[in-house]
């Protein structure tokens, strides 16, 4: 019997990458919080060796995916009540 889509290592490391990559493709942080999740998920998967079901590896993925996103938010967002502005145009 083969074993679920989603209890692969590699499926979970691979989103990560496909993610990591879509947020260079699109700034600003949506997506890297998510390929953080997805690659915690994918190391827990290979150090434990055993399978999880769906709902619990989704479970585990959301969770870390928001801490991490908020730790990002955290650390790189401006100071409260500081706005970005800029003061000359790239073309001049």
């Amino acid at each position: 019997m083969t074993e679920p889509l989603w209890n692969l290592w590699w499926v979970w490391i691979a989103a990560a990458l496909v993610l990591g990559i879509l947020e260079v493709l699109a700034p600003g942080f949506v997506f890297l919080g998510f390929a953080f999740g997805a690659l915690a998920v994918g190391l827990l998967l290979l150090n434990t060796g055993f399978g999880l079901s769906l709902s619990v590896l989704l479970l585990i993925f959301a969770a870390l995916s928001l801490v991490a996103w908020l730790a990002m938010r955290r650390f790189f967002a401006l100071p409260k009540g500081q706005v970005k502005t800029f003061d000359s145009d790239i073309n001049d």
